[in-house]
């Protein structure tokens, strides 16, 4: 084989990216020597930068000892360990831990498990599910068909449930109405859901699914005061179930373990993975509540459902030592203060940037959204692909950003989402606020502005 061709599909099949070849806190090191600052650890994976040596450790011993076995036949103490620490506390009611390979899975096992719980209990005509557009859930079937994310979802349209169906996204930025108090959005966008029960029939609803700060789909978007407790209000009048999907948002991204703690509400079903196992293994988990998993073991005592690698005994090791780290070196502190820094940086550089009309997100996971007009928040042209630009030339000067597109309605809208490593420095925000308004009026001059 030549050297320049590669034999791996690309996301691009037109270029090769660059190889990495190795990692240091912060930083990715590409094969010709360059440093990368990480600064949205992928997308938002690496809490703990690159190679932490406790991790890697942990990975050596528990692959020196069994790799794989069959969840049909033993369970191991990596698995249930990590399962202990996830939900032996029983937060917000959520008891059990389902672990996976990633965050699509976590989110068709919950979908699963819902439909399957009201099965146990007598109403199997609980078939529909209600998520939000501008969201996004995954890109496996299920999940593809639970998001509301346009651009993804066209080309596999007709493959795509009818069970599911979206309601208005609670992003003030754009959905927000003139003279609207922040109450009345809220009041607003509740009364939508109960109408949308009303139309499918709020005995065939089986659960709502949202992300508590919506991830790449609208950058870093948190609800308003009191929305999710207005959802959880109108699911539980109904008997619905609430999904919260946190593999973004969630495992201390927000400052808090969970996205949810902040909103004053707890899910039955959730979905995590990124910061879980902050990519040292591919690993996601969905926790369920103890009241949906004791029907089923009332009922027929088996979910229906499975996957190969199910509770990866190097997988779960090596979140297991992810999750102590943040306990034992107090991150989730960090992340709050942090996240308060980079907010305060980002207000100083951009807040005033004739082309930055929002500025958003919680703790270490912000975005600057981009726009024509100010005043009427118009976005760029989707063709002058104005958030590929800042990502080409904010890697070329050093930094990994997570820039996106059709951020206002599917097809128009740039953001640059930001989600630095738990780890980093004052100097690392300084620096990766630096280097993305450089980035920012770079691509802003290649296309005319």
């Amino acid at each position: 084989m030549s050297a320049s061709k590669s034999r791996v599909l690309h996301r691009s099949l037109r270029e090769t990216p660059p190889r990495a070849i190795g990692g240091e806190g912060v930083w990715l090191i590409g094969g010709d020597g360059r440093r990368v600052l990480d600064a949205s650890g992928g997308a938002a994976v690496s809490c703990l930068g690159h190679q932490h040596p406790r991790v890697i450790e942990a990975m050596s011993r528990q692959a020196s000892q069994l790799a794989y076995a069959h969840t049909s036949f033993f369970s191991s103490e990596p698995a249930e360990a990590l399962a202990e620490k996830l939900v032996g506390h029983e937060p917000g009611g959520l008891a059990y831990a389902y672990l996976v390979s990633g965050g699509s899975e976590a989110i068709e096992a919950g979908i699963k498990l819902a439909r399957q719980f009201f099965i146990e209990i007598g109403q199997p005509q609980r078939r529909h599910f209600i998520a939000r557009r501008q969201s996004y859930h995954g890109n496996t079937l299920g999940a593809l068909a639970a998001g509301g994310n346009a651009w993804r979802r066209e080309p596999y349209a007709p493959l795509l449930s009818q069970a599911f169906s979206h309601v208005t996204p609670a992003f003030a930025y754009h959905e927000k109405r003139d003279g609207e108090s922040e109450a009345d959005f809220v009041s607003r966008l509740a009364a939508e859901l109960d109408a949308e029960f009303q139309r499918l029939g709020p005995e065939n609803v089986a659960a709502f699914i949202a992300e508590p700060v919506v991830g790449a789909t609208a950058g870093c978007v948190p609800a308003p005061e009191g929305y999710f407790r207005a959802v959880r209000e109108i699911c539980d009048r109904y008997g619905a179930l609430v999904i919260l999907d946190e593999v973004m948002c969630g495992m201390g991204r927000t400052g808090t373990r969970h996205a949810w703690e902040q909103e004053g509400i707890a899910p039955d079903i959730q979905a995590i993975a990124k910061g879980l196992g902050g990519g040292y293994q591919p690993i996601g988990a969905m926790l369920a509540s103890g009241r949906i998993v004791d029907a089923i073991r009332d009922g027929s005592g088996a979910f229906q459902h499975g996957h190969t690698y199910l509770a990866h005994p190097l997988a779960c090791a090596a979140a297991l030592e992810v999750q102590r780290v943040i306990d034992d070196e107090q991150l989730l502190d960090r992340v709050k203060s942090l996240g308060a820094e980079l907010e305060r940086r980002l207000i100083e550089r951009f807040g005033n940037h004739r082309h930055v009309g929002d500025i958003r997100g919680r703790g270490l996971f912000q975005a600057i959204e981009l726009v024509a007009d100010r005043a009427t928040r118009t976005p760029f042209d989707p063709a002058l692909k104005l958030h590929q630009r800042i990502k080409a030339i904010a890697f070329e000067g050093g930094l990994g950003c997570y820039p996106a597109g059709g951020t206002a309605d599917g097809s128009s809208g740039d953001h640059v989402l930001l989600a630095p490593p738990y780890i980093a420095t004052s100097d690392d925000i300084d620096m990766i606020v630096d280097r993305l308004g450089q980035a920012v009026d770079g691509a802003l001059k290649s296309v005319g502005h």
